[in-house]
């Protein structure tokens, strides 16, 4: 349950690194609700915060969760990362924090993608430290979603990607997108204000994740979302077969990318 509720704004998807210029940074902030339903409690909070300067792209987010699914059964959860990637998108070096009903848990993490191969070194606390090689086409999470909207916009219907995620699993996932018809997606909820969207365009899209290094498995979850072509996400639903967790729009900042020279 708590990985489920940790993958709710992590970054979705894999891609070139050549289309950095699509992506804006912004400030959004999310609800979390329990299913579907237009009427579905509400269960916390998540906040996806990305920044930039002209060494490349700052990450954090921060999620907050109560659940209370029986009167004896509750769970609490909060998730904080904080990543570092360069514009090439050929490394991460990242810290999770994550508390769930009490139980702290810290992990640093580095990805290296040099001479050939990708490697990834981790250290989560009270367990021994693991490194381990990523196929070489898998994705760090800001070129990952800056990838998601580049094939979309090339009107891709259907492709795969491979993707690094440090705060589910800390190893990669499979990707497998496809693009929606747009009454196949999940209506938005009406969440008091109005929350300005992005201009430009977007498309509504399902994913199927696996692990990425055993992609003979069957799919962990789903995903469903409206990505903008800034790298906006709204209207997520995370399907797991057991529990559907949802997350919309409550604000949005857009912010100004630096003027940075070309290298």
């Amino acid at each position: 349950m708590h990985r489920l509720m940790c993958f709710v704004l992590v970054a979705v998807l894999g891609g070139s690194q050549a289309a950095f210029a699509q992506m804006q940074p912004h400030r959004a902030e999310y609800v979390l609700r329990l299913g579907a339903a237009a009427n579905a409690p509400r269960i916390g909070t998540a906040i996806h915060d990305l920044s930039q300067d002209c060494a490349g792209w700052h990450l954090k987010r921060d999620i907050t969760s109560e659940i209370a699914l029986t009167a004896s059964w509750k769970m609490s959860l909060s998730s904080k990362l904080d990543a570092r990637e360069p514009r090439s998108g050929n490394s991460l070096r990242y810290e999770t924090t994550q508390i769930q009903n009490g139980n702290k848990r810290e992990t640093k993490g580095r990805v290296q993608r040099a001479q050939g191969e990708l490697r990834a070194e981790i250290a989560t606390s009270g367990a021994q430290p693991s490194q381990f090689f990523l196929p070489f086409a898998t994705l760090m999470p800001v070129a990952a979603i800056d990838h998601l909207a580049e094939r979309l916009r090339a009107n891709a219907t259907s492709f795969p990607a491979l993707m690094f995620d440090p705060e589910v699993m800390g190893d990669g996932f499979l990707i497998d997108v496809t693009q929606l018809d747009d009454g196949r997606l999940r209506a938005s909820r009406p969440l008091g204000k109005q929350v300005a969207l992005p201009k430009g365009k977007s498309w509504p899209v399902s994913m199927s994740f696996t692990r990425g290094r055993e992609q003979a498995q069957r799919p962990l979850f789903s995903v469903t979302a409206q990505v903008f072509e800034n790298g906006v996400l709204d209207r997520l639903t995370v399907d797991t077969g057991m529990i559907t967790v949802t997350a919309d729009l409550q604000s949005l900042e857009m912010r100004p990318t630096p003027n940075c020279p070309r290298s």
